[in-house]
């Protein structure tokens, strides 16, 4: 990846191009402790959790939500995961000379509705302005810090034990890119953005570990998940909750939709005793009523590492990362 003369746009994907950026480029720069474990969040000595994305998103605007929305959201999210709880975001503008003042005061407003619906509290920040043409409209970057109240065990992962994804999969991605207007497609989709805090619950009752699902989708996540496992991991296929927009856009463009970004879902990894349990919890919230029970560690298909699909034709297909950008810039 470094051999190349420049940055590409797929370093963004959060996909291997990413992952091999920060292996061979962050870690071995600032190498320590606490960043060595590449969590959503690191877990800080003090007893506190700390996690910091900038957003890039294009449009700004996008059927359900925007920029604002999006920066809450997914700082929130990343300390959930991370078993944390979120209190305090803050909130950094880069701005475009020539944004409109009413988009800004719109976007002001989505960032306090989201912190007021996660409970957390915007409590620092900064602005810079940049010439017109050397920004597209606005950037924003936040971070959050929040107490910690479990750490994720992947440690304690075995084979039988359960993987749960929290609702259907992909509507960030196709609002994001209907809103783009570059297919001429149209369907009644909305960003899934929201705050994930009622999955905090689920690390006192059993949780052993969890990601959002965000660039690279289900799929990358998962994949990065096997590779730190002495086991494979099987998912199957018909148990994939997706709703029929999604699945009918990804027919018509030829996009797998299990690498499709989500901003208010999540994959849980949870003991096999237990996971009904946190099916049902997780069933009880609005966020979660599509949640579903897709696969399991496995010690007796696959090899160790491995991420399988078992597909609806009733074969098995190896899932890897993604390795290029399937649609830039869309959180």
């Amino acid at each position: 990846m470094t051999k190349e003369n420049s940055v590409s746009l797929e370093l963004g994907s959060g996909g291997k191009r990413m992952r091999d950026f920060i292996a061979e480029l962050i870690v071995p720069s600032f190498r320590n402790p606490l960043l060595d474990d590449l969590g959503d969040a690191c877990h800080l000595p003090e007893g506190v959790a700390f996690t910091t994305d900038s957003y890039v998103v294009d449009p700004i605007f996008f059927p359900g939500g925007d920029i604002g929305t999006l920066a809450v959201n997914g700082t929130v999210n990343d300390l959930v995961v991370s078993g944390a709880e979120p209190r305090y975001v803050s909130l950094a503008f880069i701005l475009e000379e020539g944004l409109a003042w009413k988009d800004l005061r719109n976007i002001l407003r989505s960032v306090r509705r989201a912190a007021r619906r996660a409970g957390v509290h915007v409590t620092t920040g900064d602005t810079k302005v940049v010439r017109r043409g050397q920004a597209d409209k606005i950037y924003i970057n936040t971070s959050g810090v929040g107490p910690i109240v479990a750490r994720p065990r992947i440690d304690r992962v075995r084979p039988g034990d359960r993987v749960i994804v929290t609702g259907t999969l992909g509507e960030h991605s196709l609002a994001v890119l209907l809103a783009r207007e570059d297919f001429g497609l149209e369907a009644k989709t909305r960003s899934d953005c929201a705050p994930l805090n009622y999955l905090l619950p689920l690390w006192k009752k059993g949780a052993l570990w969890m990601r959002d699902i965000t660039r690279g989708g289900l799929a990358t996540i998962l994949s990065e998940l096997a590779e730190r496992l002495p086991f494979a991991l099987l998912i199957e296929e018909e148990k994939i909750p997706l709703s029929p927009a999604v699945r009918g856009a990804s027919e018509i463009l030829g996009i797998d939709p299990l690498f499709l970004a989500c901003e208010g879902r999540a994959v849980i990894v949870a003991p096999r005793s237990k996971a009904e349990l946190l099916l049902r919890e997780i069933r009880k919230d609005p966020l979660g009523r599509r949640a579903e029970i897709i696969g399991e560690i496995s010690a007796r298909t696959g090899r160790p590492g491995e991420l399988l699909l078992s597909t609806m034709a009733g074969g098995l297909r190896l899932l890897e990362p993604l390795t290029s950008e399937l649609l830039p810039r869309i959180c």
